[in-house]
């Protein structure tokens, strides 16, 4: 059974977002992702400073086995992409809810983090 920390919330398309209080979110994929996905070999970063709209691709994950994109929860502004993944993708499949966030992003409506599953929730809608 997948992980599923309990402080975050999750969209049923397997991001992770983790509310950091101060009108910021960071988001990586979920446990479950990673292991569907399998070893994971390369992470296509979006640029600072760019937009995510909600439910919008804004990134990729490549595996050995596929290539999967990766929507944003949320939309607002980009302000930090982890360039760690550059050079270790495979922090997504060894670290996925710490050392292998994707972005962080400066929050345009708060309100669409309502609209996200807790961990019940997302649990409830992978075992379906």
């Amino acid at each position: 059974m997948s992980n599923t920390p309990t402080n975050l919330k999750y969209a049923e398309s397997h991001e992770w977002v983790l509310d950091n209080g101060d009108g910021t979110v960071t988001i990586g994929i979920t446990d479950h992702a990673q292991e569907l996905l399998g070893d994971v070999v390369y992470v296509e970063l979006p640029e600072v400073g760019g937009q995510t709209v909600a439910t919008e691709q804004f990134s990729l994950v490549e595996s050995v086995k596929a290539a999967s994109d990766i929507y944003a929860p949320v939309s607002g502004e980009i302000i930090a992409i982890n360039e760690a993944l550059d050079d270790t993708p495979e922090l997504i499949n060894d670290s996925p809810f710490d050392d292998a966030w994707i972005v962080k992003i400066k929050l345009s409506d708060t309100t669409e983090l309502d609209k996200l599953l807790d961990a019940d929730g997302y649990q409830s809608s992978i075992s379906e």
